[in-house]
């Protein structure tokens, strides 16, 4: 099933990366207009910009570049009606054998800390606050974020890429439980295990053919995008689980559950007995 988005706009970070780009050209082909955002200029030269697709070269630890991001297509395109919050800094950036000598806290530096809590976890909220007004105007709005299996974000000697990804889980669940019943819906949508882009290097061992193909991203992140999902908040979908050759209905049943840990809240040790929601 293929989603019908005609008249729609979509501003998609990390456009230039395996996943990225595999997005760009599906939400293109559902009718939708797209704004494809990286820091990779030559990356993005490969998408070849059309009518329906502008690319912009920004990085998302800048607030203001979020902003500027979200007017532009606003101006260009009337409206920003879908986020899709994909850019993100994997552990290869540090070394390529990230994934088979795992990292030790003191090969950490502050700065490289901070650069990659920024890109991975304030950047999505640069962009979500940059773009709720809008949506909330029009009564309508959807935001996905990437994350990571909740093993990755637990992982020792996997930082800062887990906690930055968990904070985005649980900050995914709280907007999602703001928004609500603003027409504005927020969703998460992770490969389920490792995908076949540049963040899981040679060097990491795993051969090409036994990772997640980038494509499988896009079913459940279209579905998420059309009217059937309006209702649709605050869940987590698995794109390894999702047959896109099932009907919808049982495709979201294979792969969804709750965005983060709600299970772990449920029962707050708090003055009075629970606290404002």
């Amino acid at each position: 099933m293929r989603a019908n988005l005609q008249g729609r706009s979509v501003l998609l970070t990390g456009a230039a990366g395996g996943i990225g780009r595999v997005l760009a050209k599906a939400f293109l082909e559902s009718g939708a207009a797209v704004v494809a955002a990286d820091v990779d200029a030559a990356g993005l030269k490969r998408l070849e910009p059309g009518e329906r697709l502008v690319t912009r070269v920004f990085d998302i630890a800048d607030p203001a570049a979020c902003q500027a991001a979200v007017e532009e297509t606003t101006r260009r395109f009337g409206a920003l009606d879908i986020l899709i919050n994909n850019g993100a800094l994997g552990m290869q950036v540090l070394r390529e054998d990230c994934m088979t000598n795992l990292v030790r806290i003191d090969e950490i530096t502050p700065g490289f800390w901070n650069r990659m809590i920024t890109v991975n976890l304030s950047g999505a909220w640069y962009l979500t606050r940059a773009a709720v007004p809008g949506m909330r105007a029009r009564g309508w709005g959807r935001i996905i974020n990437v994350t990571t299996s909740f093993f990755t974000m637990l992982r020792g000697r996997f930082h800062p890429y887990g906690p930055a990804k968990a904070g985005l889980e649980a900050m995914s669940a709280g907007h999602a439980s703001e928004f609500a019943g603003s027409g504005i819906t927020v969703n998460v949508v992770v490969p389920g295990g490792p995908a076949d882009t540049p963040m899981v290097p040679a060097a990491s061992g795993i051969r090409r053919q036994d990772l997640i193909p980038p494509g499988k991203m896009a079913p459940p992140m279209l579905w998420l995008c059309s009217k059937d999902a309006d209702a649709v908040t605050g869940k987590r979908y698995v794109a390894a689980k999702w047959d896109d050759a099932l009907a919808p209905e049982a495709a979201q049943r294979a792969s969804e559950s709750p965005i983060a840990w709600p299970e772990l809240a449920g029962a707050p040790v708090w003055p009075g007995g629970r606290p404002a929601a």
